[in-house]
C-alpha cells in the first residue's frame, strides 16, 4: 500500500467530495447483502441471521480510529489487506476526520467505502468516562419496532385449515447501555398462527430475548437468554451462518465470531442458556456455553423416536402444532483460544443430548448417516497464522465415533492488487456435528471433500474483477442423487464503481447430477445465469437501479429465464419514496431468478421468480423528528401464466397477490 503524504492528505481531503454515509436509507448494505444471498443460495435462516448481524453493526457504528482488527474484521466484505491498510494509514497519520479520507486508502473501491460508511463513525472520539452499570443503563438507548402484513387475498387455509388469522406481525426491541449493556427481545406470529388461543396461551407463537454483558474485568462477554456460538472453521460449533463462496476472498482467515447474543426471529439455530468469554490473559481466551432449547420435530408413529428435526418453526394447522415443542435438547461447550504475534491456536469440544432418541428413515439410502441416537460428541482444533502479506487458517475434528472432518486455508496478498485464496475441505460421510456449519457445496458438514480457488483483482481503485471456481465429490448417495456424483461452482464478476455510478456483471456457472428416470445412471444438470446491474446516485438524493438477469437450465432440455427489473428511490426532506417493478419470464422453476427490491426496516426477503408474470410495488418512509419512523409498504405480484398460485393450504384461487406491510419504530 502506497501512503500519501500528509501535505497531499490535506490537498486531496479538500478537494475530495466527500462521500455520503447511508444517509438515504439506513438499508444501503442491503443491495450488497441481497447480491451476495443469491449468489450463494442461502437458507432462509442463513440470510435473516446475516441481516440481522448487519442491522445491529448499522444500529451501532464503531469509531472507526479506535476500532481494534478483530472489529473491522467482522464486516464481511473487507479483506484483511483492506483491514490492515485502514489501521496503518491511521497509525501514520493520526485519526481521520473526515469521510474524503477513505479515498486515499488505495485499496478500498468506491463500493466498499459507501459500504464502510453504513458502518463505521469518522472523527476523533474524546475519551469516554468509566461509569457503573446503573449510569450506563440511565444514559443508555434503546429503540421499539413494530410491524404487521396485511394480505389483500385469501389461502385455502384462512377459509378452512390454519387455526389462526391470516395477519403477520412482530415486534422487536433492543436497548443499549454504553458499551458494556445490551438487551434484546422479540416476538413473531406467522400467518394462520392462532394468538392467544390453541397452543398460543401465551400470545406470540415465537419469543426471543438476551442481555448481554461485557468488559466485565476479565468476562469479556455474558450472554444470557438466546445467543448463538462460532469457533474455529465451523466443524464443531457454528450456530450462525457461513458467508460462502462469493464471500470467501473477503471473510476466510478472520477470526470467528465467537459468542454472539441473537433476538433473531428464526426458530432454527439459536441456543438458550448461558454463554460467558473470559479473558485468562492477554494472549489465552476461554469461552463456555450451556443451554436447553425445545425443538420441533416429526414423530416415527411405532415407538415415538423423532424421524425429522423441523425448522421452519410454522404452527399453523393442529399437525403442525402437535410438533411444537416436543423434543428438546442439552447442550454444552468449551473453547479456548490462543492468539500471539499473528499465530492463533484453539480447541472446541462439544455435546449435545436429545430427550427423545432421533431415529431418521435409514432405509432410504440417502439418509443412511444421518444423526442418530441420543447423544453426540466433537472435538476439534483450529490453528492459523495472519499477516499482512497471507493468512492460513484450518480445523480438523472428530466425532465420538472417530471420524473426521478437516478444512485448511490459505490466503495470498499479491502485489497489483490481487488477492487469492484457496480452500481444502474433507469432511466424511460418517462424520456427524449437530451443532456444525462451515464452507459446503452440499450444504453440511459431511459427506465431501473439494477445492475451493478465487482470485479477486483490483488494478485500479474503481475496477475490480472476481472469480472463483470450486470442485466437490460426494462420496455417499444424497437426495435424488442414488450414486458418487460431483459438482462444480464456477463465477466471473465484475465491478465498475465511481462516485455517481457502479456497473457489475456477473456470470455463474453450476454442474451437477441427478438421477435419471430409472435410477440406473446419473444425468449431469448445467445451470448459467448471468446478471448486468446499473446503480445510479448522481447527487446523494435519489438513486436508480436497473438490473437484467438471464438463466439457462440445461436438463434433458434447454431451461430459460430472463427478468428485467428497476427501481428507484428519493429522499425529500423527511420522506423517502422507492419505487419497484420487474418484469419475469422463465420456462419453469428450474430457471427461476432473484431481484433486489427494498423493504421495511429488519425485514430481508428474496423469494423466486418463475413462470411469467411483473412485480410492483411502493415503499414510503417517514422519519419524524429525531425519535419515529414510520414506513407503509404496498407491493403485489400478478401472474400471466396460472389462475391461481400455490398448493395445498397456501393455494390462492387468484392470479394476483397483493400485501400491504406497515411499520412503526421509536427510538428512546
Amino acid at each position: 500500500m502506497r501512503l500519501p503524504t500528509k501535505a497531499l492528505i490535506s490537498a486531496m481531503a479538500a478537494l475530495a467530495m466527500a462521500l455520503q454515509p447511508c444517509a438515504a436509507g439506513e438499508h444501503e448494505w442491503e443491495a450488497w447483502l441481497n447480491d451476495l444471498a443469491t449468489t450463494e443460495e442461502w437458507t432462509a435462516t442463513d440470510r435473516e441471521q446475516a441481516y440481522d448481524l448487519l442491522c445491529e453493526m448499522a444500529g451501532s457504528p464503531m469509531n472507526i480510529n479506535t476500532a481494534t482488527r478483530e472489529e473491522l474484521g467482522q464486516l464481511p466484505f473487507l479483506t484483511d489487506a483492506q483491514v490492515s491498510d485502514i489501521q496503518e494509514y491511521i497509525y501514520r497519520h493520526g485519526a481521520m476526520k473526515t469521510p474524503g479520507e477513505l479515498q486515499l486508502i488505495e485499496s478500498l473501491d468506491y463500493a466498499r467505502r459507501r459500504l464502510l460508511l453504513c458502518f463505521v463513525a469518522i472523527g476523533e472520539a474524546a475519551p469516554a468516562p468509566r461509569l457503573s452499570l446503573a449510569e450506563e443503563l440511565r444514559r443508555g438507548r434503546g429503540e421499539v419496532t413494530g410491524a404487521v402484513r396485511l394480505p389483500l387475498y385469501e389461502r385455502r387455509g384462512d377459509r378452512n385449515g390454519y387455526l389462526g388469522y391470516k395477519y403477520k406481525h412482530w415486534l422487536r426491541a433492543t436497548f443499549t447501555g454504553g458499551d458494556r449493556l445490551r438487551l434484546g427481545f422479540a416476538a413473531s406470529q406467522d400467518a394462520g398462527e392462532p394468538f392467544f388461543a390453541g397452543g398460543n396461551t401465551l400470545g406470540y407463537d415465537f419469543y426471543s430475548f438476551f442481555v448481554e454483558l461485557k468488559r466485565l474485568g476479565p468476562v469479556e462477554r455474558l450472554v444470557l437468554g438466546r445467543y448463538t456460538v462460532s469457533f474455529g472453521m465451523g466443524l464443531v460449533a457454528n450456530t450462525g451462518f457461513s458467508l460462502g463462496k462469493a464471500s470467501a476472498l473477503a471473510s476466510l482467515g478472520r477470526p470467528p465470531a465467537g459468542i454472539r447474543a441473537t433476538a433473531s426471529r428464526s426458530a432454527a439455530s439459536y441456543l438458550q442458556g448461558a454463554a460467558a468469554t473470559v479473558r485468562l490473559s492477554r494472549t489465552l481466551a476461554l469461552s463456555a456455553f450451556a443451554s436447553y432449547r425445545p425443538h420441533d420435530a416429526t414423530l416415527n408413529k411405532d415407538d415415538g423416536t423423532a424421524a425429522t428435526i423441523v425448522t421452519s418453526g410454522y404452527h399453523r394447522t393442529p399437525t403442525e402444532m402437535g410438533k411444537k415443542n416436543n423434543t428438546h435438547s442439552f447442550t454444552a461447550g468449551i473453547n479456548t483460544g490462543f492468539t500471539a504475534n499473528g499465530f492463533h491456536a484453539g480447541l472446541t469440544a462439544a455435546y449435545t443430548h436429545y430427550d427423545r432418541h432421533l431415529r431418521p428413515n435409514t432405509g432410504t439410502l440417502y439418509r443412511r448417516h444421518y444423526a442418530s441416537g441420543n447423544d453426540f460428541a466433537n472435538f476439534g482444533a483450529d490453528y492459523g497464522y495472519t499477516c499482512h502479506i497471507f493468512s492460513l487458517r484450518g480445523e480438523t475434528a472428530l466425532n465420538r465415533d472417530g471420524r473426521v472432518a478437516t478444512i485448511n486455508s490459505i490466503s495470498l496478498n499479491l502485489p497489483a492488487g490481487v488477492s487469492v485464496v484457496a480452500v481444502q475441505r474433507f469432511y466424511s460421510f460418517r462424520y456427524t456435528a449437530i451443532l456444525a456449519n462451515s464452507f459446503s457445496e452440499g450444504g453440511r458438514v459431511q459427506n465431501e471433500s473439494g477445492i475451493y480457488l478465487g482470485l479477486s483483482w483490483q488494478p485500479t481503485p474503481r475496477l475490480r474483477v472476481a472469480a472463483y471456481t470450486d470442485y466437490a465429490h460426494f462420496a455417499w448417495p444424497r437426495y435424488r442423487i442414488s450414486l458418487p456424483s460431483w459438482a462444480s461452482d464456477n463465477m466471473l464478476e465484475t465491478t465498475y464503481s465511481t462516485e455517481k455510478l457502479t456497473l457489475a456483471a456477473r456470470y455463474r456457472l453450476r454442474l451437477k447430477h441427478r438421477d435419471n428416470e430409472q435410477k440406473t445412471a446419473l444425468d449431469r444438470l448445467a445451470d448459467h445465469k448471468l446478471r448486468l446491474t446499473l446503480t445510479l446516485w448522481p447527487e446523494g438524493r435519489w438513486t436508480a437501479r436497473t438490473q437484467a438477469d438471464f438463466a439457462l437450465a440445461h436438463r434433458q432440455a434447454n431451461d430459460c429465464g430472463v427478468m428485467v427489473s428497476q427501481s428507484v428511490g428519493a429522499r425529500l426532506g423527511w420522506l423517502r419514496l422507492d419505487a419497484f417493478v420487474a418484469y419475469y419470464h422463465t420456462d419453469s422453476y428450474d430457471s427461476r431468478l432473484y431481484s433486489y427490491e427494498r423493504g421495511p426496516l429488519y425485514s430481508f426477503s428474496s423469494p423466486a421468480y418463475y413462470g411469467c408474470g411483473v412485480r410492483y410495488s411502493l415503499m414510503a418512509r417517514a422519519d419524524i423528528g429525531k425519535r419515529l419512523t414510520l414506513i407503509a409498504k404496498a407491493g403485489a405480484t400478478t401472474h400471466f401464466d396460472r389462475n391461481t398460485i400455490g398448493s395445498g393450504y397456501q393455494q390462492v384461487n387468484s392470479p394476483t397477490m397483493a400485501d400491504i406491510d406497515l411499520q412503526a419504530r421509536w427510538k428512546f
